[in-house]
């Protein structure tokens, strides 16, 4: 098996001393780590990189997002998320096919992978034609479709729910393929977009097959009342009535969640991630991250879609959710960096079952290089402080995904950007928006 080095570097291991090696060399055979040290190790090696003194750091895990969505940022903003999804979004959604799917996740997964992001977990329709554009574009993605059901509970059948033969077709062709570079979680969009028959189908599901558990809880005030009011239990609580969380998963927002339902979380291993710009943006709220960590919630971090962001920049995200909780509980300790990288490296991989967002050997080779020479990184008193509260994704100058590299110095190497924005200009955008418009 050919290896590579890579030197020349500072090395943030994300650890959970969070050690800053320096100077650092990293061994990668295959798809793994497979040595890091101080000090040069003997070869020979098919490759040896030279990172130019730059920071390298565990690729960014956005746990949260609807990738092509893309094709709809900017799109109807100024509504509450009710108001722009039932009024805006579904409909645009509706006229949507494979082809126009698979332009609008090629688009994201450019955005992505230049930002540094080397593992995702995406939940949305057409997933297959998703499955296709993450196997070509090299990284790794937890796959969901968001089943609905809004039916009477009484009418519910699993052979005629169409959000069931999808979630059957999706593991059955796709859970873990590229060796593991796809994992298929089941998945449900919400309690206000489903019923009790859909909840006990897809805990089934995923236990049988050693699924995780992909769902919006509680992003609205609007909706954890309407649970409240319909149940007389939250969100978590009703879908914990049924066994939804009776397997690894992940709970998107938890803007509305409360104490007992961070007690819930703490025990089940259920991880909150956290979409702080998306929920800024759209005025559902502020999640009390701070609060939760400290009641054991484990905590990643999202974009959520861009068309309520409008960007898949995780090291905004990170700046976000640091001064956001700085500023809100006016505790400048609330977040620090450490923790913040932690949500988008090591924790995001643990909530989405991943052995990624380390630099360790044995851990999965997801590397990224930023440029610290940049001015706006200089000096650099602390790496940790620099990547969260200075850095951009346009900083990220390499990109290594399951050990290959698939992002350099400003150039694709799996993706073909001008074909793919060619393929949103003339197919995707028309057929969402109709003809006629300049893009």
């Amino acid at each position: 098996m050919e290896s590579i080095l890579l030197y020349h570097c500072r090395a943030l291991l994300m650890d959970e001393e969070n050690t800053l090696l320096d100077p650092a060399y990293v061994v990668v055979e295959g798809e793994r780590i497979a040595a890091v040290s101080s000090t040069r190790p003997q070869g020979p090696f098919a490759q040896e990189i030279d990172c130019g003194g730059n920071v390298l750091m565990p690729g960014l895990v956005n746990a949260h997002t609807h990738i092509p969505m893309t094709l709809m940022r900017g799109y109807a903003g100024g509504c509450d998320l009710h108001t722009w999804l039932n009024d805006w979004i579904f409909p645009a959604e509706a006229k949507l096919d494979d082809r126009a799917v698979r332009a609008g996740a090629d688009l994201a997964l450019a955005e992505l992978i230049a930002g540094g992001v080397t593992t995702i977990a995406d939940m949305y329709m057409h997933t297959p034609a998703i499955a296709q554009a993450v196997l070509a574009a090299g990284i790794s993605a937890n796959l969901s479709c968001g089943g609905v059901y809004f039916g009477a509970p009484g009418d519910f059948s699993p052979a005629a729910c169409p959000d069931c033969d999808h979630q059957r077709q999706l593991t059955e062709e796709f859970h873990e393929a590229g060796n593991g570079q796809i994992l298929v979680d089941a998945s449900i969009h919400g309690e206000y977009t489903s019923n009790v028959p859909l909840w006990q189908w897809m805990a089934d599901y995923a236990q049988r097959k050693g699924l995780g558990m992909h769902v919006h809880v509680s992003e609205t005030q609007s909706e954890h009342e309407g649970s409240l009011t319909r149940w007389g239990l939250t969100p978590f609580r009703i879908l914990d009535r049924y066994g939804v969380w009776d397997t690894r998963a992940i709970a998107a927002h938890c803007v509305w969640t409360t104490e007992d339902d961070w007690a819930g979380m703490a025990e089940k291993g259920v991880a909150c991630v956290h979409n702080p710009v998306s929920n800024l943006k759209l005025g559902s709220g502020v999640a009390w991250i701070p609060a939760m960590k400290a009641a054991g919630v484990p905590i990643a971090l999202g974009t959520d879609g861009v068309s309520s962001n409008n960007n898949q920049d995780m090291f905004e995200e990170m700046k976000f959710a640091a001064v956001l909780h700085n500023g809100v509980t006016r505790d400048p300790l609330a977040l620090l960096p450490q923790d913040v990288l932690a949500m988008a490296t090591r924790e995001g991989a643990k909530a989405l079952g991943r052995q990624t967002g380390r630099i360790a050997p044995g851990y999965v080779a997801d590397l990224i290089l930023v440029d610290f020479t940049r001015p706006h990184l200089t000096p650099c008193h602390s790496v940790m402080d620099n990547l969260v509260y200075a850095a951009h994704g346009s900083d990220v100058v390499m990109n290594m995904a399951r050990g290959k590299i698939i992002y350099k110095d400003g150039t694709f190497l799996t993706l073909d950007l001008e074909k793919i924005q060619a393929e949103v200009k003339s197919y995707a955008l028309p057929r969402l928006f109709g003809d006629g418009k300049t893009w």
